[in-house]
C-alpha cells in the first residue's frame, strides 16, 4: 500500500486534530496537491517535461531546491529503472520519498516537553522579531497549564521596544507568573533572577524569551551563551529546551534564518507559527533537510489551541489530500 493509501485510509474518520491540519493546510494543498493533480492529467506518460514542471511545483512550495533535486533525481531514477511511466504512480512515489526524507535527516522525532524530575524544566525560546515568538510563547504555557503544570515565563528580551509589556499582558491574562528586568537590561540578570524564583516557588515550566537580533551573529552568539551559562548554573542540565520560532510565510528566509540560529546554538526544536496564511507548506521538509532539526509545534490557527504537535501524516494528508 503506498503512502496516499494508508493516509486515505487512516484519516477516513476524522478527529479534531486531524480536521484541523486539513484547514490549516488548506493554502498549501491548493497550490500543491492541486498542481500536481493538475499535472498528472496532462501527461499520459511522464518525460523529461513532467519531471522539470514536477521540479519547479516543489521549489515554489518551498521544499527547497536541495532537496528537490534529490527528490526528482530519485523519482527519475526510479522511473527508468523500473519502467514507472504512469505520472499518478510517480506522484505517489514522490509522496513516500518526502516521507522517508523527513523521518531519516536528523535527530529523532519527538514532540512533546519531557519535564525533569529534579525541579524546573528550562525552555529557551529564540527567534528573530515579528515570527509570533510571545504569542507563541504564550500558546506553550497555556498548553501546559491545562496539563497541571506550573508555568512562568522570563521576559529576556530586554532591548525590543514593548517586548517585555506584550509578555507580561500574556502572563496577566494566563494568571502565571513572570520574572522581568530594566529596559535594554542584561538578559542574563533577568535569566538568573528567573531561575531563582522557579526554585524557590516549585515552577514546573520556565519559559524564557530571548532577543531576536540577528544582525551582529557574534554579539548574538555572546549573548544567548551567558543566558546558558546563567541558568545551567543555577539549575542542573538546563536549559533542557531551545525552541526557534519560525513564520512559515517567510519561506526560504525562514530556513535561513534557522540555520542562522543553529550557528549559534544548540537547537532541540522548531515551532512553526502561520502555517494556515501560507501556500508554501514545504517549509517543514526544507528546515528539516537542510538542518536535522525535527518540527515539534506547529501553528494552525489564532486561537490558543491551535498550536498542535507536530505530526507528520497529519501533515502529509493535510498537504496532500484534505477533507
Amino acid at each position: 500500500m503506498g503512502l496516499i493509501s494508508f493516509l486515505k485510509n487512516k484519516f477516513s474518520k476524522k478527529d479534531d486534530k486531524s480536521s484541523k491540519y486539513d484547514e490549516g493546510m488548506k493554502k498549501s494543498r491548493a497550490a500543491f496537491a492541486s498542481k500536481l493533480d493538475n499535472l498528472a492529467k496532462r501527461y499520459s506518460e511522464v518525460n523529461q517535461d513532467y519531471f522539470e514542471e514536477l521540479e519547479q511545483i516543489l521549489i515554489e512550495a518551498d521544499v527547497g531546491v536541495s532537496l528537490t533535486l534529490e527528490l526528482v533525481e530519485s523519482l527519475l531514477d526510479k522511473s527508468e529503472k523500473e519502467g514507472i511511466k504512469e505520472p499518478s504512480k510517480i506522484n505517489e512515489e514522490l509522496v513516500d520519498l518526502m516521507f522517508v526524507s523527513y523521518v531519516e535527516n536528523g535527530s529523532n522525532i519527538v514532540n512533546d516537553i519531557s519535564f525533569s524530575n529534579e525541579g524546573p524544566t528550562v525552555l529557551l525560546v529564540v527567534g528573530v522579531n515579528g515570527v509570533g515568538k510571545t504569542t507563541t510563547i504564550a500558546k506553550l504555557a497555556y498548553r501546559y497549564q491545562k496539563r497541571g503544570k506550573k508555568v512562568m515565563l522570563v521576559a529576556g528580551d530586554t532591548f525590543r521596544a514593548g517586548a517585555t509589556e506584550q509578555l507580561q499582558i500574556w502572563a496577566e491574562r494566563l494568571s502565571c507568573p513572570i520574572v522581568v528586568g530594566k529596559e535594554n537590561g542584561d538578559p542574563a540578570s533577568v535569566a538568573y533572577d528567573g531561575m531563582k524564583y522557579a526554585k524557590e516557588n516549585n515552577i514546573d515550566l520556565v519559559i524564557v524569551d530571548t532577543a531576536g537580533r540577528l544582525q551582529n551573529k557574534a554579539n548574538l552568539m555572546a549573548e544567548l551563551s551567558k543566558i546558558k551559562r546563567v541558568i545551567s548554573r543555577e539549575i542542573e542540565g538546563a536549559p533542557h529546551e531551545t525552541f526557534l520560532i519560525i513564520d512559515a510565510t517567510t519561506g526560504q528566509n525562514g530556513v535561513s534564518q534557522a540555520s542562522a540560529f543553529k550557528d549559534v546554538t544548540d537547537l532541540t526544536g522548531i515551532v512553526i507559527t502561520k502555517m494556515d496564511g501560507t501556500s508554501k507548506g514545504g517549509i517543514i521538509l526544507s528546515i528539516r533537510d537542510e538542518l536535522g532539526v525535527p518540527v515539534r509545534f506547529i501553528g494552525l490557527g489564532e486561537k490558543m489551541d491551535d498550536l498542535e504537535e507536530f505530526d507528520l501524516d497529519k501533515y502529509l494528508h493535510g498537504l496532500l489530500i484534505g477533507e
